[in-house]
Formats: structure tokens, sequence, C-alpha cells
């Protein structure tokens, strides 16, 4: 892994392809350094997803789909194997590396999407006698590429949607990575802030003070896993914000792609949350800030119930009230 800093310019870019290897943004150094990881193999893009260098659960998802890609660039079959059996040793180290990039964050929806249809990619060119090793190596670099650029379009259309709820002048709440940085491109926060708005940093611990004032006329997150019924897992905190704006009655909105959308997952109940490490709580700036040996609960997410949700922001539209047979409605018009 290497790294490469750059001068500080807008806009940011979370990731990008350099034609032999992923360039990404470590986002642990912001603000003060705009540095790029240089990444060139799945344990490389493994680490950075576990350790925090990319965050945001569409940003994760196209980080895994490079990864895969990277496992498989310089796959060289034994000299003797037919192309067959060629196809099937790329297949196994494909897994592999799945399994591998899976287990970077158990939350994000998207990490496993990706890597989900990363398979279905090769498996399907996998049966086809016409298509050689190789070409199934190009068809998946094509593919990481493809999923990136959905992203974009997919960011810019839910910000379209977007603008039909909010006017000049409101003051809108966000909670931690709701940004480009989270996604392909387009964003909010840090990013808001280099392209020019006015923008306000708080704890989350002031939200309900600043709704006091009249401050916050919406709120807006982002989120790692939408189950079927419209619960929404994200950044711990999320519900907090989610219960002070209904007690102010602000709307709480959820901006999200259909990727992060999990029919599967019947309700938040059922998303895993995963734990951090309790040097998060207990240390701050290399120094230990609470007593040695007291217990410490992490979690890095919380459910917000679908009842405290005024709205799921997506691609294909907003989504209202009966979550469940609103959400199955936008999966039933993207495949027709």
């Amino acid at each position: 892994m290497q790294s490469i800093t750059t001068e500080a310019c807008s806009p940011l870019i979370s990731l990008t392809w350099e034609g032999d290897h992923l360039a990404l943004l470590d986002q642990r150094l912001l603000p003060e350094e705009v540095v790029y990881l240089r990444l060139h193999t799945p344990e490389e893009v493994a680490e950075a997803i576990r350790h925090l260098a990319v965050r945001g659960a569409p940003a994760i998802g196209i980080a895994a789909a490079y990864g895969v890609y990277l496992g498989m660039k310089d796959f060289q079959a034994r000299a003797d194997a037919a192309e067959d059996d060629a196809k099937r040793q790329l297949l196994a180290v494909l897994r592999a590396h799945a399994i591998l990039l899976a287990g970077s964050r158990p939350t994000a929806v998207n990490l496993f999407w990706a890597l989900d249809r990363m398979k279905r990619r090769a498996e399907a060119f996998a049966v086809d006698e016409r298509i050689t090793v190789q070409a199934m190596k190009q068809s998946l670099l094509a593919e990481a590429v493809r999923i990136h650029k959905e992203d974009e379009d997919t960011n810019r259309r839910i910000g379209e949607h977007a603008l039909t709820l909010f006017t000049d002048g409101m003051g809108v709440l966000t909670h931690c990575n709701a940004g480009a940085l989270a996604t392909a491109k387009y964003g909010t926060a840090l990013e808001l802030q280099r392209a020019g708005l006015d923008v306000t940093l708080i704890c989350d611990n002031m939200a309900g003070a600043i709704m006091a004032k009249g401050w916050v006329q919406a709120v807006i997150v982002g989120t790692d896993r939408v189950a079927a019924n419209g619960d929404v897992a994200n950044k711990i905190g999320t519900y907090s914000v989610a219960v002070l704006a209904r007690a102010h009655e602000i709307p709480f909105y959820v901006a999200c792609p259909l990727s992060t959308i999990d029919l599967s997952t019947p309700t938040g109940a059922d998303i895993p949350i995963e734990e951090r490490i309790a040097e998060e709580i207990t240390e701050g700036f290399g120094k230990r800030t609470a007593p040695r040996g007291v217990k410490v609960y992490n979690p890095a997410f919380d459910i917000t119930p679908h009842d405290y949700v005024s709205g799921i922001i997506t691609e294909k539209g907003i989504v209202k009230g009966n979550y469940k047979e609103g959400l199955r409605k936008l999966f039933q018009s993207r495949l027709s």
C-alpha cells in the first residue's frame, strides 16, 4: 500500500480507478491532510474498509468491487489447466477474496450487494464456453467501473428528488457521513463547505438545543441499511436525532440508493450491528480518558424505527407512509 498527498482543492473525490490500482481518499486524515492510498490488492482494500479509511455504505461497496478485480487482475491458472479448469480456479479465488472483503464491515449492505454483483457476473461468464479467462477478468473490471458510474448517477438523482422537499433559507441538519465522501461523488458536510455553502458544525448532543431555537426545519441522514419495513440502520446517534426531530415536529428524511435497501431483512432487529473497539471511547488523542477496567459498549450504528422516518429518498423517488409496500413497488419499477 502506498499513499500520496495532494494539494487541498475542490472537489474531494472519495475514490478513483487509476488503470491498475484503486486510489482511495484516506478519510481518517481529513480535514488537515488530503492523502490518497494506492491500493493494489484485495487485502489492502479490506484493511482500508475495516480501519475506516473509506466510509459510507455506497463508497464501501464500490471499493469492494474494485477489490474483487484487484484479486483477479494478475491471476494465472496452472500451466496445464484447460480453459474450463482455469475459469473454475478463477472463480474459487474470487469467492475467497469476496469472503475476505465481506468480513471487513458487517452492517453496510452495499458491501454485500456489490460483492454479490461481482460474483454473479463472474459466474455467468464462467459457464459461457465462448468467454476466456482474460475476458472474464476484463468483464469484472467493467462491472466494477459500472457500479462506480451508476453510483454517481444515482446520487445526482437522489439530490434532484430531495430538492423537492426543501426551499431556500431552510436550516437542514445532517448526521455522520452523509456527503460525497460516503458515496462516489455528490454529497454534503465537508464537501458543502468546500463548495462555498453556509455550514455550521455542532456536536451530536447539541441537536435538541438548536431545534428548540428554531434553527432546523428538516433533518436528512444517510443509511448503511434499510430493512424491508423501513427501519433504518445508520451511525450511532441517528435514532436520538430522529426522536428529537419528532418532539420538535421537524421532518426526518433518509437518503439512500436502492442498493442500500435490503428487502431480505424484515425489520431493523434483523440488521447486524458492528461493535467497535473500546479504545475509541476510552482513549482520545493518544491519552486515556476513562478509568482502566471500565466496561464499554461501543456500537457503530443504531436502528431508527420507520415510524420516525418522514420519507426515504431514493433515485427512483420518495417513499412515505407504508414503507413495506412502497419500497417493494420501487424495486418492481426498477425491474420493469
